[in-house]
C-alpha cells in the first residue's frame, strides 16, 4: 500500500506544469510524507507479515501476457485492500519466459530450486505448461495456469498440477453440436502445430463420430511459418474441394493465418469457417480493424462470462487504467478475468497454510483446489483439479462487432434464449456467413440426369439466364420430402449432367462415377441400385420397386376357327350334359307317356315326342303339358341345370370371342436370341450391360437405344424389334399409354430399386436412409407423392403380367358336378318311384288275371 501511495504522489507531482514545479516542491514533499505517515498508520506494519515467495512465468511481451500481468497486478492490490488484516502476503517473483519452451522451463526450475517459490502461476502455453509441470511434479510444486487448455494437460496425471480455466473438451463438444445443427459431415481442422493446437484433435474427433461426421483431412500450421507457406496449405485445401474448417489457433498465429486466407480468396459465398476461444477470446476489437475486416462471416464458440457487480467495476477500472498509460485499445479477455481470480485463489489458500511460516506445499496444494468464491469471472471451483466447464456462447462476426446466435451447454446442449422463430431443425439464429450472404456454405451439389422421355421420373429443363437448372418429377419430389425429414437442414443445388444444353444422359453409370470424380457430392433421380455401381458410391435405401422385363407385341389369336363354340365347355361337360338330356327325356315320358294323351302318339313317334321336349327345355319353347308331379320335379331340377350352364357357356363364348383374340408375339427370352431378333431399351440405362452379361445377346448392333415411349411404340409396332427390355417402373407407364397394344411378358430380374448415390462412407447415407423410410411409411403422404406424378395412374401388377395373357378356363365337369348330383337322384329317385309303381300295376294286372283265371276253372269244376 506503500508503493501505492508513492505512485499517487508521483502522478500527481508530474501533473503539475513545469512553471510550478519548483515552487511547489515543498508543498509535494510534505504532502507525499503525509501520504506516507497516514499510510503506515491505516495499514499494519508490513514487518509481521509472512512473505510467500510465489513464481510467476509469463510472455511478457505477447498481448496475453501483458494483459495476464496488469490482471495479476490488479487482483494483487484488491484483494489486500479487501483483506488488509491478513497476515501472509505473496511474494510473487515475476519473470519472462520469452515465448520460448526451454527457458520457461529453466525459469520455473530455477525459481522452484533457489527461490524456493511455493507455487508457480503460469506459464501462458500448454507446449511450455508440459515441461513446468513435470518439473513441478518432481519438486512437488503447485504449477497453477489460468490458460493452458490443452486437454492432454490432465490434473489427473499429476497432483501439482492446477487449471484456473477449463479445457477444450468441452468446445469439442459444442463444435460438434454446431456442425450436426448445420449437417456438415465433413470438416478440416487447420490448427497451430503446437501442444495446444494438437491437443483438441483426439477429442474432436471422438466427438465427430458420434454425429456422423468425419475429418478427411487436417492441416497443421506451424506458428513461425511464413505467409507463403500457410498461403499453398490453403491452396491444397481449396483445390480437395473442403469448404468447412475449424481453426484452432492463439491470438499469435491467428490474425496471420486469417490474413492470408483473404489472400487466397477463401473467405467468400460458399466457405464456412469456426474459431475455438483461443482466438474468439480476442475479438471485437481487441485485434484490430483488419483482423476483424479478414474474419467477416466467421463462427466462434467462447466461454460465456455472466455479468456482475465485481466484473462491470474491474472493467471500468481496466479501461480507465488503459486510458493513463496509453493503451486504450489493450485487450482483457477470459484469460484475464481467470488471472485475476488465480491471485484471490492463491492468497487465500496462502493464507489458510502459512499464516506462521509453517506448512508445505502438499496442503497448499489441497486448499487451493478446495478453495471456492464467486470472482469476476464467475463462480470459481477448483474441486477437480480445473474450473467446471461453462455455458458456451456462439457468435457471429459481422462488421466490427460479434453477434450472438446461440448458446451450448452440456445439459441443454445448442439453444437460444432469446425471442426468434426458429423450426424445430435451426437451434441457431441464421448468421451472416462469408461473402455478406445468408446462405448456408457448402451446398450439396446434386447430380441429375437429363433425359427427353418418362419425364414423369426426373424432368430438367435448362434456362439459359440461369444456372441452376428447373428439377421436377416423382424422383426429385422424394428427394425434397427426404430433406424435409432430415433432423438438421441441409442446403443443395441441382446440376444437370450433361452440362451441355439439349443433350440427354448417355450412361447413368457415367453419372454416378462423377461423385468419385468429385465433380457431385450425391446423385440424385431415376437411379437404379446395381452391384457395379455400389463399387464405387453408396446408396440409401431404394424408395421404389425395380427389376427388369420386357414388353412385347400382340398378335391375333391363330387359335381360334369355326368350332371354337365348342372350346367353352370340355369334353367331360358336353358328354355328361347329353347323358343327363338323355335321362331326364327319358324319366319324364316314362311318368307321362301312360296317362299324358299328348305323349300318347304312334310307337313310331314316341321317341321323337320324348326327345323334342327334353331339347325344347334348354330355350324354354316346350308345349307339352305336364300331368305327373314326378315329371314337373324332375323337369325343374333339369331347367335350373340347363340355365345354369347355357349362362356359363355364353359368358366364356364371349370372352373366347373378344378378349383372347390377341396373344403376346413372344414369351420366351431364348425365342428371341436364338432367332437373332434386334432388342430395344433404354439410353443411358445399366439394362444394356444386363443384356449382354446375362441374357446372352452378344452382338450389339442387335441392341437398339431408345428415349421416350414414343420411341418404344415405334420401334414395337414397325417390328424394328422383336421386345423392348427395361425396369418395371418405366413398362408399367409405358403400358398405362399403350394397354391393349402391348403385354408384359417373362420372368423378371430383380435391381435393387431406385435410392440416392452418395461418396463410400458418406456419413449422410445413414441420415437419408431412415428419413427414406419415414417419408415411404408414411402412406398417405407417399400415395399423394405418387398420384401427384402419376394422376393416369400405372397399370397393377396384375395388368402389367409379369406371365403371358391367359386363355379363359374351359368350363369342366368339376364345375358343375353338384348340379348333375342333384338332378341325377332326382331323376334316380323318379325313376325308381316310376319302376314301383309298373311292377305293383303288373303285378296287381297279373293276380287280377291269375284270380280270374282260377275262377273259370273252379266254375267249370262246378259245371262238370
Amino acid at each position: 500500500m506503500l508503493d501505492h501511495c508513492g505512485s499517487i504522489s508521483y502522478e500527481i507531482r508530474m501533473s503539475m506544469s513545469s512553471e510550478m514545479k519548483t515552487k511547489s516542491f515543498n508543498l509535494c514533499l510534505w504532502f507525499r510524507c503525509f501520504c506516507t505517515l497516514l499510510c503506515f498508520f491505516l495499514e499494519p506494519s508490513k514487518a509481521n507479515k509472512a512473505q510467500i515467495p510465489i513464481g510467476v512465468v509469463l510472455d511478457l511481451k505477447t498481448s496475453t501476457g501483458s494483459m495476464a500481468i496488469r490482471c495479476i497486478q490488479m487482483a494483487y492490490q484488491d484483494f489486500y485492500k479487501h483483506y488488509s488484516h491478513y497476515q501472509t502476503r505473496l511474494d510473487l517473483r515475476i519473470r519472462d519466459s520469452k515465448k520460448d519452451v526451454v527457458r520457461a522451463a529453466s525459469t520455473a526450475f530455477d525459481l522452484m530450486k533457489n527461490e524456493k517459490v511455493r507455487a508457480i502461476m503460469g506459464p501462458l502455453f500448454s507446449e511450455q505448461a508440459r515441461f513446468v509441470i513435470q518439473l513441478g511434479h518432481k519438486l512437488r510444486v503447485p504449477i497453477v495456469s489460468f490458460s493452458a487448455t490443452s486437454p492432454s494437460l490432465s490434473s489427473t496425471r499429476s497432483k501439482y498440477f492446477i487449471r484456473t480455466t477449463q479445457d477444450d473438451c468441452s468446445q469439442a463438444q459444442a463444435i460438434a453440436a454446431i456442425i450436426e445443427a448445420y449437417g456438415w459431415r465433413e470438416i478440416v481442422p487447420i490448427y497451430e502445430d503446437t501442444e495446444y493446437g494438437r491437443g483438441l484433435i483426439p477429442y474432436l474427433l471422438d466427438e465427430l463420430e458420434k454425429v456422423n461426421t468425419r475429418l478427411p483431412e487436417r492441416s497443421a500450421i506451424d506458428p513461425n511459418s511464413e505467409e507463403s507457406e500457410i498461403l499453398e496449405q490453403l491452396k491444397k485445401l481449396n483445390q480437395s474441394g473442403k469448404r468447412i474448417f475449424l481453426v484452432h489457433m492463439t491470438s499469435l498465429v491467428g490474425p496471420k493465418f486469417f490474413s492470408v486466407v483473404n489472400k487466397a480468396r477463401m473467405m467468400r459465398e460458399g466457405y464456412g469457417w469456426i474459431v475455438t476461444d483461443g482466438l474468439s477470446n480476442f475479438l471485437d476489437p481487441n485485434l484490430g480493424p483488419k483482423v476483424m475486416d479478414s474474419m467477416q462471416g466467421v463462427l466462434g464458440i467462447r466461454p460465456k462470462v455472466e455479468k456482475s457487480r465485481r466484473l462491470t467495476s474491474f472493467r471500468n477500472r481496466w479501461k480507465a487504467s488503459s486510458i493513463k498509460q496509453g493503451i486504450a485499445s489493450s485487450p482483457l479477455t477470459l484469460f484475464g478475468l481467470w488471472a485475476y481470480d488465480t491471485v484471490w485463489a492463491v492468497a487465500m489458500a496462502v493464507e489458510s497454510v502459512f499464516p506462521n511460516s509453517k506448512g508445505n506445499n502438499d496442503t497448499l496444494t489441497d486448499r487451493i483446489l478446495s478453495t471456492k468464491f464467486e470472482g469476476v469471472s464467475g463462480y470459481f471451483n477448483l474441486s477437480e483439479g480445473e474450473l467446471k466447464p461453462l455455458e458456451l456462447e456462439v457468435f457471429n462476426v459481422v462488421g466490427r462487432k460479434e453477434r450472438v446466435i446461440g448458446h451450448w451447454s452440456p445439459q441443454r446442449g445448442l439453444f437460444h434464449d432469446k425471442e426468434y422463430s426458429l423450426s424445430r431443425r435451426e437451434k441457431l439464429m441464421p448468421p451472416i456467413w462469408p461473402g455478406d450472404t445468408i446462405y448456408q456454405p457448402v451446398k450439396l451439389r446434386i447430380g441429375v440426369p437429363v433425359r427427353k422421355g418418362f419425364v414423369e421420373f426426373v424432368k430438367v429443363e435448362t434456362r439459359s439466364s440461369e444456372s441452376t437448372p428447373a428439377v421436377s418429377g416423382f424422383t426429385i419430389t422424394m428427394f425434397r420430402e427426404v430433406i424435409n425429414a432430415l433432423p438438421f437442414p441441409l442446403p443443395y443445388k441441382f446440376l444437370a449432367f450433361p452440362k451441355k444444353n439439349g443433350e440427354s444422359t448417355e450412361s447413368y453409370d457415367e453419372l454416378v462415377l462423377q461423385i468419385e470424380k468429385k465433380e457431385y457430392d450425391a446423385v440424385v433421380g431415376d437411379i437404379t441400385i446395381v452391384a457395379s455401381r455400389a463399387e464405387h458410391v453408396e446408396f440409401t435405401l431404394p424408395f421404389s420397386e425395380s427389376g427388369v422385363s420386357m414388353v412385347v407385341s400382340m398378335k391375333q389369336d391363330e387359335s381360334q376357327n369355326m368350332w371354337i363354340f365348342l372350346k367353352p365347355l370340355s369334353p367331360g361337360l358336353w358328354l355328361t350334359t347329353g347323358a343327363a338330356f338323355v335321362f331326364a327325356s327319358i324319366i319324364i315320358w316314362l311318368h307321362e307317356h301312360r296317362t299324358n294323351t299328348e305323349f300318347q302318339v304312334s310307337p313310331q313317334q314316341q321317341l321323337g315326342v320324348m326327345f323334342w321336349f327334353a331339347f325344347s327345355t334348354l330355350v324354354f319353347a316346350h308345349n307339352e303339358r305336364l300331368v305327373n308331379n314326378w315329371s314337373r320335379f324332375v323337369l325343374i331340377l333339369w331347367v335350373f341345370v340347363v340355365l345354369i350352364i347355357t349362362q356359363s357357356y355364353t359368358a366364356s363364348l364371349a370372352s373366347m370371342l373378344t378378349m383372347q383374340r390377341l396373344q403376346p408375339k413372344f414369351i420366351d427370352v431364348n425365342e428371341i436370341r436364338n432367332n437373332d431378333y434386334c432388342v430395344g431399351y433404354m439410353k443411358g440405362s445399366f439394362v444394356k450391360m444386363l443384356l449382354k452379361n446375362q441374357l446372352g445377346f452378344r452382338d450389339e448392333t442387335k441392341l437398339k437405344p431408345y428415349e421416350t415411349a414414343e420411341e418404344y411404340d415405334r420401334a414395337l409396332a414397325s417390328g424394328e424389334v422383336a421386345a423392348i427390355f427395361d425396369e418395371i417402373p418405366y413398362l408399367k407407364l409405358f403400358l398405362s399409354k399403350y394397354r391393349s397394344k402391348y403385354a408384359m411378358v417373362g420372368p423378371t430380374y430383380k435391381t435393387g430399386g431406385f435410392g440416392f448415390a452418395f461418396p463410400l462412407k458418406s456419413p449422410l447415407v445413414s441420415y437419408f436412409s431412415r428419413a427414406i423410410l419415414n417419408v415411404t411409411q408414411d402412406e398417405e403422404k407417399f400415395k399423394n407423392i405418387w398420384g401427384k406424378h402419376f394422376s393416369r395412374g400405372l397399370i397393377s401388377e396384375d395388368e402389367s403380367g409379369s406371365s403371358i395373357p391367359k386363355t379363359p378356363n374351359i368350363l369342366t365337369l368339376s364345375s358343375f358336378g353338384g348340379l348333375f348330383v342333384i338332378t341325377g337322384v332326382s331323376s334316380g329317385i323318379s325313376l325308381l318311384v316310376y319302376l314301383l309303381k309298373f311292377v305293383y300295376s303288373q303285378a296287381k294286372e297279373r293276380l287280377s288275371l291269375w284270380l280270374l283265371q282260377l275262377k273259370a276253372r273252379l266254375i267249370e269244376r262246378i259245371a262238370l
